[in-house]
């Protein structure tokens, strides 16, 4: 698909970033595990690339037993240790420690929402907002979302991350104009 034009910041020399720019980003996900997946990856992008922890993907899938959620929040010191031993995952112990206390969290708020897609999504009534990925790194939205969340326990989620999430899950459909996947050029 090399022909088709993509947003800028895809390295068109890494086959998994423009597979993962092609198929999945910035489409509206509502799939709990995917949704789950995504937020604990980005929070490992704290200072790193969205490239680097996309590289390493399938290797943290391994790690955290598939990103089985009911696995992780059971993750003790021993679990920990050997996450952290692993070098084909981010080996940061406050990111590791992170990923177990937000996937709490993240169980809390299904508990509360019914899951967590009603509960992201409820930020925009369930409407794909309509964002250019060139305009800024963080908005009102990721704000809010970024607050919300931190109050709830949450760390490696600043406004920031959380407008990178929103853009991986379609809450922001941010691809650029001249890119294959805008909105604007479908059927052309």
């Amino acid at each position: 698909m090399s022909e088709f034009k993509r947003c800028f910041w895809v390295n068109m020399k890494n086959p998994v970033y423009i597979k993962y720019h092609d198929e999945e980003w910035s489409r509206p996900c509502h799939e709990e595990q995917q949704l789950y997946e995504l937020l604990l990856l980005e929070c490992f992008q704290a200072g790193l690339s969205w490239e680097c922890v996309l590289n390493k993907r399938e290797n943290f899938r391994k790690a955290y037993d598939g990103f089985d959620i009911d696995q992780v929040i059971q993750y003790d010191d021993k679990k920990i240790e050997a996450l952290l031993a692993d070098s084909g995952i981010i080996r940061n112990r406050l990111k590791v420690k992170a990923s177990v206390k937000n996937s709490m969290v993240f169980k809390q708020i299904q508990a509360e929402y019914g899951s967590f897609d009603h509960y992201i999504w409820g930020f925009t009534d369930g409407n794909s907002i309509e964002e250019n990925c060139e305009l800024r790194t963080s908005s009102p939205l990721s704000d809010t979302i970024s607050k919300d969340l931190k109050k709830r326990g949450m760390t490696f989620v600043g406004t920031t991350i959380i407008y990178s999430y929103l853009q991986a899950i379609g809450v922001l459909h941010a691809h650029t104009k001249e890119c294959f996947c805008y909105t604007g050029n479908k059927g052309k």
